[in-house]
């Protein structure tokens, strides 16, 4: 009679945090069943239970970030009354948030792929809108509002580029301060 290993119960989310893990080191490519499996020491059976097929666990993935890296995000920052006040507390976290900048950077290099394109593209159009909404507020010129949400923005997702393509390290104080003086550049008037 032989010893049955038992396995843990594996639930949707551990699947797709396996796969943003995936797409954020290796790219969309790299979310497949089997070497997820394996990674999670599971069963292709288990994957099975939550998501039809690998295309429904990206989707999943990608919904995910949607709604907990952005909408959420968004929906907290409104509880901030002072508009530069919530410009420094976003990109301060942002910035300072390796795995999510990260993330944020692989996806947008992910962002030709067809499941993923239209989602970053509604993530970066929310994300942009609410950076320009609060220039607004700040009493930049609507146009120049624009432009600076795109400049923080960018600033932002160039950074978390240079450092996933390995050019450079930075301590936690030098994310702090970047942070700072990105956002000290371009509050001001």
């Amino acid at each position: 009679m032989g010893v049955r290993v038992s396995r843990p119960t594996l639930s949707a989310g551990d699947w797709i945090r396996a796969a943003t893990e995936a797409l954020v080191a290796e790219g969309v490519s790299a979310v497949a069943v089997e070497p997820l499996a394996e990674h999670l020491g599971a069963t292709k059976g288990s994957f099975y239970h939550h998501f039809a097929n690998r295309d429904e666990l990206i989707s999943a993935a990608l919904a995910e970030w949607e709604t907990v890296q952005t909408e959420a995000v968004i929906s907290e920052l409104e509880l901030i009354a002072d508009p530069a006040e919530r410009l420094r507390v976003v990109m301060t976290a942002a910035i300072t948030d390796r795995p999510g900048g990260l993330r944020d950077a692989a996806l947008l290099t992910s962002a030709t792929h067809p499941l993923v394109k239209p989602v970053v593209d509604r993530v970066t159009s929310r994300r942009l809108k609410y950076m320009t909404e609060t220039f607004v507020e700040l009493g930049f010129p609507r146009a120049r509002a624009r432009r600076r949400a795109r400049q923080l923005y960018l600033g932002y997702l160039g950074l978390y580029e240079y450092l996933r393509a390995g050019l450079g390290q930075l301590s936690e104080a030098e994310l702090r301060a970047y942070a700072s003086e990105l956002l000290d550049a371009l509050l001001s008037q």
